[in-house]
This record gives structure tokens, C-alpha cells and sequence, in this order.
């Protein structure tokens, strides 16, 4: 579980409750905000039109997307590199066919596509191809998702302006009762409060969260398919891992070790 999306969803609620707690009413306040017709017209209204702008399973894929926001994605590109470092060695001690036991052994579906593309002496060319297509099929796939959080974020505020806008014709009609009109207009308000909540509280976060980890899958998967093709191409694993660490942050580099292996014939 990624405890900082816990944190920041469990904080942002919290400070909403004891804001309105330390209010003139106490916490005895949060009923003020508590009402069935503005929440239908604000949550079911945005989650109407976002339905009404996907298909079902594209709609349903979207929702499920926020459990992908709580979980710590496994993008250590150091490890990566040192994987490749690895292989190259032993493509270059036993050969490439040799990498094909190895490839089996490998977790990353996409690294082992790639595996097993150059051990069935696939040209380089069409290799570069196939794995940055799917790259771009991958991260076309997560921007979908991505962009639903961020649509969904934008239909909130919306549709609590639609909901404060029936409230306020609603009480117009009703003016004849000065006395109703402080609780009429606090409650039509209340629709842009839910749809405000919605959008800076859920939606936006998660769509940042879903970024910021598809930016860093991409990050990883870029490594893989430059770390693949040099071993394709033979190149020292020295050469390769000191390629590789350009991809990585001057503090990050370090020494990943493993390119001194094979080094010399």
C-alpha cells in the first residue's frame, strides 16, 4: 500500500471536518453540510455524464484505475539496470541463446518479450519497433486512465454549479418567507462545496498519482529497451551500464557494479 496516498486522502478530509468543527456550532455544524438532493445532483451527476462519454467497460476500467493509486508500484531502475547488466554478461560469456533460461526467470513481461525477440534473431531495427509500439500502446492505455480521474474532476464543480443554480431558482420562488432564505441559499451552495471536494480531494491526487507512476514505468521501460538492444548489438557491459546510468539522476548512479564482469576476453 502506498501509505502516502492513504495519508494525503485520510488528511484532506480530516482538515474539512475540523475546519467546520472549529466553526461557531462545533462539530455539531457538519450536519449543515450534510444533504441527500445536493450530493445526488453533484456525484451522481458527474458520474451520468462520464458514463454517458465512455463505454461500460471503459467506464468500469476507469473507476477500478484508483486502486492502482494505493498500491507501490515496483519501478526501481537501478535494479533494472543491474539486470541487464547481468544479462549482458551472460550473453556475452555463453551467447545470446543463453539468454532464453534467463528470460524464464524474469518477472517483467516486457523485458522477456524483448529477450526473447533478440534470442529469435529478430533484427534490431524491428526490435526498437515492436518494443516502443507497445511501449506507446502501454502508456496510451494509462493516459486513458488518467484522463478519466481528470474529466471526472472536471464534471464535479460543474455539476455543482447546475445543483447551486436549481437552488437558487428554487428559492426565488420561495421568497415570500424571508426566513428560508439563509438555509436555502446555504444548501443550494452546498452543491459546488461536494463538487469542489470531489475534484481538489479525489480526483485530482489520484490523476497526478496515476501520472506521476506511469511517467516512471515509462522511465523504466525506455532503460530496458536501450539496455536490450546494446546487448543485441554486443556491446561491453561496461559501455552498457554506463549508458544506462544516464538515464538516472547524477545522485542515483552510483556505483551499480557488474559491468567489470566479462569486461576482457
Amino acid at each position: 500500500m502506498d501509505i502516502a496516498t492513504i495519508i494525503g486522502l485520510v488528511a484532506g478530509f480530516a482538515f474539512i471536518i475540523i475546519s467546520i468543527g472549529l466553526g461557531a456550532d462545533g462539530f455539531a455544524g457538519i450536519v449543515y453540510f450534510l444533504d441527500a438532493p445536493s450530493a445526488m445532483i453533484t456525484f451522481g451527476g458527474a458520474l451520468a455524464s462520464m458514463f454517458s462519454g465512455y463505454s461500460i467497460a471503459d467506464f468500469l476500467n476507469g473507476l477500478k484505475s484508483i486502486k492502482i493509486a494505493f498500491k507501490i508500484p515496483s519501478l526501481d531502475s537501478g535494479a533494472v539496470i543491474k539486470k541487464i547488466i547481468d544479462l549482458s554478461n551472460v550473453a556475452r560469456k555463453e551467447g545470446l541463446l543463453s539468454l532464453e533460461e534467463a528470460a524464464g526467470e524474469l518477472d517483467d513481461a516486457f523485458m522477456q518479450k524483448g529477450i526473447m525477440l533478440i534470442v529469435d534473431g529478430t533484427d534490431p531495427e524491428l526490435v526498437r519497433g515492436i518494443m516502443e509500439t507497445e511501449l506507446v500502446s502501454i502508456d496510451g492505455r494509462h493516459r486513458g486512465n488518467i484522463a478519466f480521474w481528470e474529466n471526472l474532476g472536471g464534471m464535479g464543480p460543474a455539476w455543482g454549479m447546475i445543483g447551486t443554480l436549481v437552488g437558487l431558482v428554487m428559492m426565488l420562488y420561495h421568497m415570500d418567507d424571508v426566513s428560508t432564505l439563509g438555509p436555502n441559499m446555504a444548501v443550494a451552495l452546498l452543491t459546488t462545496f461536494y463538487g469542489s471536494v470531489l475534484a481538489n480531494w479525489l480526483c485530482t491526487p489520484v490523476a497526478y498519482k496515476l501520472k506521476a507512476i506511469n511517467d516512471g514505468e515509462m522511465h523504466v521501460k525506455e532503460i530496458m529497451v536501450e539496455g536490450l538492444l546494446s546487448i543485441q548489438a554486443g556491446e561491453n557491459p561496461r559501455v552498457i551500464e554506463e549508458k544506462l546510468k544516464s538515464f538516472l539522476s547524477p545522485d542515483s548512479r552510483g556505483n551499480l557494479g557488474g559491468g567489470d564482469e566479462g569486461g576482457e576476453e
